[in-house]
């Protein structure tokens, strides 16, 4: 079999890499293990679009994606029975330490992202039910100080565009349908056992049924499985971050009974507590975690040694901390959510690069952050692998792409594997 380009991914990543690398008429096969589109750490994501980064690549980044996801049907460009949409919602990010105004602010202002500024008073007027209590810094359940009252008050920083795509499994099923028509492969349940190297070069990939397929482009997109497809290339050995697979949960919240007031629609991140929410159709509410310093993270050696199952300490620590926060939210007795696999890396900022083997990319460590930035990352690698191709150095010069409603223009170095890991970012899964 033969094309040529093989994407080893089909989450919400590889299926946009595809689309545009199909879009500029190669021959695309993408391969995922999983049996179905999206069924990876794509389906257990919870799909917020927010701006709210320490970097300007990254708040312009999700700027611009923003765009992309309000016109929806034009980015794919083909039509679809059933497309994804994008819920705007507002979100609320509460002040923190961590991550105060200044950094932010700043960098929205040089972008051009709306927001408004509330304090304590304007936040508890337009969230009804929050507790606009300083709590920081995140405490454990068994901690008696969890229960302490607040010793101060904070507000929030309001960006009335930000929201949630409705359904992120099958936002990946649109681009990969989209993908198609322009005359892309999927091959699934099938994993790659082995990166076949020619004079050095990536030249194509063997799968577990025996299949090979030669191609001239390898692009990795395997999420928490990338570090496995990096070593079986032989690339990565000049990253100067470092990745690894980290399990998270994301708990869902059923709709209150009728007469019972509900959950704010309004998304929240609320770092001072240590985890963010966002409403569900039907009246549900998500409730993931931030990372605080008070849990402890569940790196994983291996995605395939991983339960499934809902902690029920997590779900309590996380639901409580979010009961906390608002009032109406109560503490069910059976923990519910899902459980997936990020592929993290050392500053929560993702890679998408070439790597020291010609012709093998590498669109990686998404954090759990980079679904909002989906649309735009298949258009990167395009880019990027258009340029190398053609015999340019990314690495010396690095790519620049234009964004098609804001203008802004990103320099894709700012997600190379080069860069040194700073302390500019959160150190969680905002950025």
């Amino acid at each position: 079999m033969q094309g040529d380009a093989v994407v080893i991914g089909a989450g919400i990543m590889g299926s946009s890499i595809a689309l545009e690398l199909a879009r500029a008429g190669r021959r695309v096969v993408v391969v995922d293990k999983a049996r179905a589109v999206g069924h990876g750490s794509t389906s257990s994501s919870s799909a917020v679009m927010r701006f709210n980064f320490s970097t300007w690549s990254g708040v312009a980044t999700a700027w611009e994606s923003k765009f992309h996801w309000e016109h929806w049907a034009d980015h794919l460009g083909a039509d679809s029975a059933n497309p994804a949409a994008y819920v705007r919602s507002g979100l609320a990010f509460l002040d923190v330490d961590i991550a105060p105004r200044s950094l932010y602010l700043p960098l929205f202002d040089s972008v051009g992202v709306p927001y408004e500024e509330w304090d304590a008073e304007r936040l508890t007027k337009e969230i009804p039910g929050v507790d606009a209590g300083r709590y920081w810094p995140p405490k454990r359940l068994e901690d008696p100080r969890f229960w302490d009252d607040a010793p101060g008050h904070l507000g929030a920083v309001y960006t009335p565009d930000a929201g949630y795509v409705s359904d992120p499994q099958l936002a990946a099923a649109n681009l990969a349908e989209a993908a198609t028509v322009h005359g892309a492969t999927f091959l699934l349940g099938k994993a790659v056992v082995e990166i076949v190297r020619r004079s050095g070069r990536a030249a194509g990939v063997v799968l577990d049924d025996g299949t090979r397929i030669d191609c001239g482009i390898v692009v990795n997109a395997a999420g928490p499985w990338s570090g496995q497809l990096n070593a079986m290339a032989g690339a990565g050995t000049d990253f100067a971050v470092s990745l690894r697979p980290l399990r998270q949960e994301v708990h869902h919240l059923a709709a209150p009974a009728a007469g019972v007031p509900r959950a704010p629609h309004v998304t929240v991140a609320d770092l001072d507590l240590g985890i963010y929410l966002r409403a569900e159709a039907g009246g549900g509410l998500l409730v993931g975690g931030t990372e605080p310093e008070c849990e402890p993270l569940h790196w994983i050696d291996d995605p395939e040694d991983v339960d499934f199952h809902v902690a029920s300490d997590l779900f309590n620590a996380q639901v409580t901390r979010a009961a906390r926060r608002f009032s109406q939210v109560s503490v069910p007795n059976r923990p519910s959510g899902v459980v997936g696999v990020y592929d993290v890396s050392e500053d929560w900022i993702p890679i998408y690069d070439k790597t020291d083997v010609p012709g093998f990319y590498v669109a990686i460590g998404t954090s759990g952050n980079q679904f909002k930035n989906a649309p735009l990352v298949g258009q990167f690698m395009a880019a990027i692998i258009d340029f190398c191709e053609q015999g340019g150095d990314h690495d010396t010069e690095p790519v620049t792409y234009t964004g098609k409603y804001s203008g802004h223009q990103i320099d894709l170095g700012a997600y190379s594997r080069l860069r040194r890991a700073t302390e500019r970012t959160t150190g969680t899964v905002m950025g």
